[in-house]
């Protein structure tokens, strides 16, 4: 047993969210208990009792009652349906890859959408509400994922910030690495696709890409860089993608064009008759594995994202390693263009 800590704020913790602040010093200490050790005033902010989203000020004193052994948890990956009855702050806290005073990084799950829609009550832009600072300011998404996608995505802290992501997303200064199950084995096994992509309304009212050879009016050039990891007989292969352009579920629609469409992809997947093998669910299997983007204070923020729980069981069951790779691609081997 630990005795009663009374830690104190330094300049670097001010304004942080009392939450925060403990996931950052006692990351085995779950947010559930957490919530019990606040309503029962064991945890203090100057002798008062807080709330677990009160704002530290510099010089304040957080007491710090006994936590023991048992009370620390393994963290375990979060999927869509273990995060409808916890706190935003925490499911974020615990998905974090990278942050700082401007950027924050994070491996968005499988099922959360970035940001709001039709029917749908939680996604990672009203979420952000939780890191609201005390001026009031939001952090800001500066590119999105499918709501299926899992994997890195970047948020800005401020409004500086934003701009400089925003515009090395716009300039294609980033370099971006995808990984996805497909059906078949790609030939050749490394190649770029250069197409049109035009937006249209499927039978049901959604909207969906497709493709086009030529230039057209309201069409956007899209290109892939695509990659074949390793794979099993020919019937399942794990791609490495690289979308030098940035479209609507641009490598969704290229890989169905390609005729190796992503597994689990419900609106893209156009071969009839497949059936899926078994031990592989049903569910998105395209993950955004890497992303290089400038710094706005300089250098670069490099972050790869672990993969989801669906994808880590598919890749177990095939045999593949999730470590064996995790180069981005480079211009020597983009390959040839396939038509």
């Amino acid at each position: 047993m630990v005795a009663v800590e009374q830690k104190i704020i330094d300049a670097d913790e001010a304004g942080m969210r009392l939450d925060r602040w403990f996931k950052l010093h006692y990351p085995g200490l779950g947010f559930g208990h957490l919530q019990k050790l606040m309503r029962s005033g064991q945890i203090r902010v100057n002798g008062a009792r807080v709330k677990t989203s009160t704002r530290l000020a510099v010089g304040q004193t957080v007491r710090v009652p006994p936590v023991n052994e048992d009370d620390a948890r393994t963290s375990k990956p979060v999927t869509h349906k273990t995060m409808r009855d916890r706190h935003d702050s925490e499911v974020l806290a615990e998905n974090t890859l990278y942050e700082d005073n401007k950027v924050l990084v994070i491996n968005k799950p499988s099922g959360l959408a970035v940001q709001g829609g039709s029917g749908l009550n939680r996604h990672v832009d009203g979420m952000l509400e939780a890191y609201r600072d005390k001026k009031g300011q939001k952090p800001r998404l500066v590119h999105r994922l499918d709501r299926d996608t899992s994997g890195v995505l970047v948020i800005a802290k401020t409004r500086m910030a934003a701009s400089h992501l925003t515009k090395a997303f716009r300039e294609r200064s980033t370099k971006k690495v995808y990984w996805a199950l497909v059906r078949g084995v790609p030939k050749p096994p490394q190649g770029r696709l250069s197409t049109w992509l035009i937006k249209e309304e499927d039978e049901y009212g959604d909207q969906k890409m497709k493709v086009l050879r030529e230039k057209a009016k309201g069409a956007d050039h899209a290109v892939t860089l695509y990659s074949a990891m390793e794979w099993v007989g020919q019937n399942l292969c794990w791609v490495s993608l690289r979308p030098v352009t940035g479209r609507m579920h641009q490598l969704r629609v290229h890989m169905d064009y390609l005729g190796h469409p992503i597994i689990g992809d419900k609106k893209y997947f156009s071969v009839r008759n497949w059936e899926m093998p078994g031990g592989i669910q049903q569910k998105l299997h395209l993950h955004a594995r890497r992303l290089i983007i400038p710094h706005p204070d300089g250098g670069e923020i490099d972050v790869t994202a672990p993969l989801p729980p669906h994808m880590v069981q598919s890749w177990n069951l095939l045999g593949f390693d999730e470590t064996t790779y995790d180069a981005v691609q480079s211009e020597a081997i983009e390959g040839e263009d396939v038509d």
